[in-house]
């Protein structure tokens, strides 16, 4: 296995430290490296981005999100090997479209993403659906993951975009109080805001499960199936640490108010039908074993 990454100053190496890999190299080595091991590769698994939905340089994240998978996706198919890639659930914008991983051209052109980055993704989305529909030249397997709300190990260096279960784990563990976003929608309660929150060793089982799998190609959501409100991460969090809930909740900041998502929930048919059958983790088995197996030891990594 070699990685590609930048890991900068800070700890994203201990990401990779207790992994066995032959190589690092850096995003603007990746081709130089393919012209000269690219015959030793056979699957290249896609998951880096410009995750923040929040950035607002769009040629960054053509640059990085757009531009970079499309260029993998064209070496592997000129070169006959897989390519896994990460989508993303931000691809639905509000969700009133609903959350069906429909791959046809025609299903996507209905979704209208919310910020830049699910921009970003669901342009690759369609671009790969147009290649698709129009019987064009494809890797010999292809798969892309809307990624639903990704929690568990690892996710240390992501600053703002850590999960929230990671962001309220410190005051969490000693009982104090921790803040979630007021609901603006009178639908839903302060901290009802609803998200298919999925384990990250689920991810992680299912691209396995693809890379055993090479007959398999297709768009698929990678969710539970089962939303849960943030509240109920939150009361989950502290019972993990073996604390009762204190939740109190803030105002949403006005620059992401109009665009904040009340509801995901992935529709995981396809996948099931494409003969995936391992059960998903709980959220609260999901916090369980990322409080009390990662974040409350001395060394936190997978």
């Amino acid at each position: 296995m070699v990685v590609c990454d930048w890991l900068g100053s800070g700890d994203k190496w201990r990401n990779i430290a207790n992994a066995e890999i032959a190589d690092v190299i850096t995003p603007d080595e990746l081709g130089a490296f393919l012209g000269h091991h690219g015959n030793g590769v056979e699957t290249i698994v896609h998951m880096g981005a410009i995750s923040a939905t929040t950035e607002t340089d769009a040629d960054l994240i053509v640059k990085s999100n757009i531009r970079a998978t499309l260029d993998l996706w064209r070496w592997c198919t000129s070169h006959g090997r897989r390519f896994i890639y990460a989508s993303s659930a931000a691809t639905y914008g509000d969700g009133s479209a609903g959350f069906d991983d429909d791959g046809s051209a025609d299903a996507l052109a209905q979704l209208k993403p919310l910020n830049a980055y699910g921009w970003s993704k669901h342009m690759v989305d369609r671009r790969i659906a147009r290649e698709v529909a129009n019987d064009g030249a494809v890797p010999p397997q292809w798969i892309g993951l809307k990624f639903f709300n990704v929690f568990g190990p690892n996710e240390y260096h992501k600053g703002d975009m850590r999960s929230v279960v990671h962001k309220t784990y410190p005051s969490a563990r000693v009982g104090r109080a921790v803040s979630l976003f007021k609901s603006h929608n009178p639908d839903y309660a302060d901290g009802g805001q609803l998200r298919d929150f999925i384990y990250v060793k689920d991810c992680a089982d299912v691209v396995a499960w693809f890379i055993a799998t090479p007959e398999i190609s297709g768009l698929f959501n990678l969710g539970t199936g089962k939303a849960r409100s943030f509240a109920d991460l939150a009361s989950a969090t502290f019972a993990a640490c073996d604390q009762k809930p204190n939740i109190e909740y803030v105002d949403t900041p006005v620059e992401i108010r109009s665009k904040y998502q009340y509801f995901t929930e992935a529709r995981m048919e396809r996948l099931r039908a494409a003969g995936y059958s391992k059960p998903f983790t709980s959220l609260e088995d999901g916090i369980a074993d990322y409080v009390q197996n990662h974040l409350g030891k001395d060394d936190p990594y997978i």
